[in-house]
Order: C-alpha cells, then structure tokens, then sequence
C-alpha cells in the first residue's frame, strides 16, 4: 500500500509542478498527463509495491579474518623489520573486512620489498582470506617465494599447511606440518600449535604413507 502512496504522491506532485512552472499548451498538457497515466499503468502491471526494499550487502566479509594467525605470525619472527608496519595495515584492513584491499596492499609491499619472506607469507594469508579460506594458485605462488627466499622460514611451510587445511585439502597439509615439525627445535615457539593441530587431524584420518612428499619440496 504505501508503494502505492508514494507513485501517487510523485504523480501529483509532479503534475502540480508542470501546471505551475511550466507554460505549456494544452495539447502538451495532454501528451504529459498521457504519460504519467502510462508509467502508472506499466508500475501496475510489473511493479510490487509490497515486496521488501533490497539492502545492499558489502562485498567483503568481516568475519572471515583470524586474529590468531597474527598470533602465529608474531611467534614465527615477524614482529620487527620491514614487513612489519605492512603487516599492522593490512591486518586493521582485514578486521574491516577490506579483504580485498588488505592483499592489493600487501601486492605493493612485495613490489617494493621482494625479498622480504615475511611480506610474501602475509600476501599468501591475505589472498587465502580473501578468497573465503580457499587455497588459490596466487597464493600457493606467494608462500612458495617466501619459502625460496627463506628455506629454513618457519612461516611459509605452516602457513602453506594452514591454507590447505582451511582448503580441505587435510593429506597436502599433514604432509607439510610433518615436515616442519620434523626440523623444528624443542623450544621453537610454534612446536606446540603445530603437534596440536596434526594430534587433531591425525584423529580425523589414518597417516600419510610414508613415501609421500611435501609439496613445499616439489
């Protein structure tokens, strides 16, 4: 009803506006109320006015961030040097949800930076996020050029590991936690988080044979 009222009140309003603005004749008086009439007759034909208004849903997801990866991040050495204040921005982007613009950021990070491994494992977790947790080629490519840069990095191999999971992809993931922790120290900060997590998928699956490679290695 009130969709009605409101094509209504156009209508009149309108109308009254040409009738006392305008100077116009009355076969153009005519020709106007005609059309008016017909727009009516089209909303009455295809409009509903009883159907909800659309509200527009942002693009990106706010909820699709993890503040313990940052957590993560911190513990596998990126707390100083230079990807750091690129790594604080882009983090307040994603808790905005401005995924997109968190990886378009870190993308300039890498081109004025690239051999900074910590900068190319925090573009390979901002592409993940972007892309709802799915593992992409993008991003496979980024945590891959941490890893060449930095062999012996901690962050591109559990990082790696933690897309493909995210990705369901749990064989690739296991594979690649098992390697890490395998030349990872007694008191490596992220020793811990790591046994838990494959404690958990061992739980899920049966073992990897034990030929199976890494793909970090491939």
């Amino acid at each position: 009803m009130m969709g009605w009222i409101i094509v209504l009140l156009s209508v009149l309003i309108c109308a009254a506006g040409l009738i006392l603005l305008g100077k116009l004749s009355r076969t153009t008086y005519e020709i106007t109320a005609a059309a008016l009439l017909l727009g009516i007759a089209g909303y009455a034909w295809q409009g509903n006015p009883g159907m909800a208004g659309v509200s527009v849903v942002p693009v990106e997801k706010a909820n699709s961030f993890d503040d313990d990866m940052i957590d993560a991040r911190n513990d596998m050495g990126e707390r100083f040097g230079t990807a750091r204040e690129w790594l604080i921005f882009s983090d307040s982007l994603n808790r905005t949800g401005k995924h997109g613009a968190a990886a378009n950021y870190l993308r300039n990070g890498v081109k004025a930076h690239p051999e900074d491994p910590d900068l190319w494992v925090g573009l390979g977790n901002a592409l993940v996020v972007h892309a709802d947790g799915v593992i992409t080629p993008a991003a496979q490519f980024a945590f891959q050029k941490a890893a060449d840069i930095s062999p012996e990095h901690p962050g591109p191999p559990f990082f790696l590991g933690l897309a493909y999971a995210q990705s369901g992809k749990i064989d690739q993931a296991r594979a690649i936690w098992t390697e890490l922790l395998g030349r990872s120290s007694a008191d490596a900060p992220w020793r811990e988080d790591l046994e838990s997590r494959l404690a958990t998928m061992e739980k899920m699956q049966p073992a990897l044979p034990a030929d199976l490679k890494s793909p970090m290695g491939q």
